[in-house]
């Protein structure tokens, strides 16, 4: 009987939290992040508010919890789309192709989400430690893509004088260690430039900077993210990295 009241109230408590989530999403769509606030959500909810605040103590709890949802969702997108491409296709390049069209689809589906996470900081709000690993989801799939081409032998580096700095790839192959993957440093170095680069051109679509320069959205996104794959040197192309 003891177990089914705890999970009675588990239940409760995970539907209550549920549901906070959901009203604090509707005012960041409806107000941004800025102008969230618990005592609204609260009132929304027909909650007192020192009743919310058992389930988050401060604003900063409820942004780190919907700041780690959206981290989770568009990794969640990106290693789904990447276990569906290692089903289906052998090539990298589709794979590394799949991923990067996951998360435009997401993004483009949870502009709001997107830009809590990639958009302008909340002013006041610094994110703690525990978003780190969520962040890294969609990083972490596109290494795998590198990882598994350089191991088959299907990675081709880029020459030396295209190559990353010495001390940028000091800093990618301190990285690779870290996560304990095994990619030469001056393609590390190119993988970090490309999970910038990809965010960058999901930022510059979503946030407007392509109104009346990019009509053809899909196309050009196609092209750009195979160019990244080349960058990294997973494309038919990547050849054009290497200087003879």
């Amino acid at each position: 009987m003891t177990s089914k009241i705890q999970g009675a109230r588990e239940r409760a408590r995970s539907e209550i939290i549920s549901a906070i989530k959901s009203e604090a999403r509707r005012q960041l769509a409806a107000e941004g992040a800025a102008r969230l606030s618990l005592r609204a959500v609260a009132r929304e909810l027909g909650m007192v508010s020192s009743a919310l605040y058992r389930y988050f103590p401060s604003r900063d709890d409820l942004l780190t919890a919907l700041i780690t949802d959206a981290y989770d969702m568009v990794g969640g997108a990106a290693e789904e789309a990447l276990a569906a491409a290692e089903s289906v296709a052998d090539s990298h390049l589709a794979r590394w192709q799949a991923v990067c069209r996951a998360v435009r689809a997401w993004a483009l589906a949870h502009p709001h989400e997107y830009a809590l996470i990639y958009g302008s900081p909340v002013p006041g709000y610094a994110a703690p430690p525990s978003t780190t690993a969520p962040a890294s989801r969609v990083g972490l799939a596109l290494i795998a893509v590198a990882r598994d081409a350089y191991a088959t032998g299907a990675l081709q580096e880029p020459a030396r004088g295209w190559a990353a700095p010495e001390a940028a790839q000091r800093d990618a192959a301190q990285l690779m260690e870290r996560l304990g993957v095994r990619l030469p440093a001056p393609v590390a170095a190119e993988l970090i430039a490309a999970w910038a680069q990809l965010f960058g051109l999901v930022s510059f679509e979503l946030f407007g900077q392509f109104s009346n320069v990019v009509s053809a959205r899909d196309a050009f996104f196609e092209h750009a993210a195979t160019r990244l794959a080349d960058q990294v040197g997973l494309g038919a192309g990547s050849g054009v990295l290497r200087r003879e």
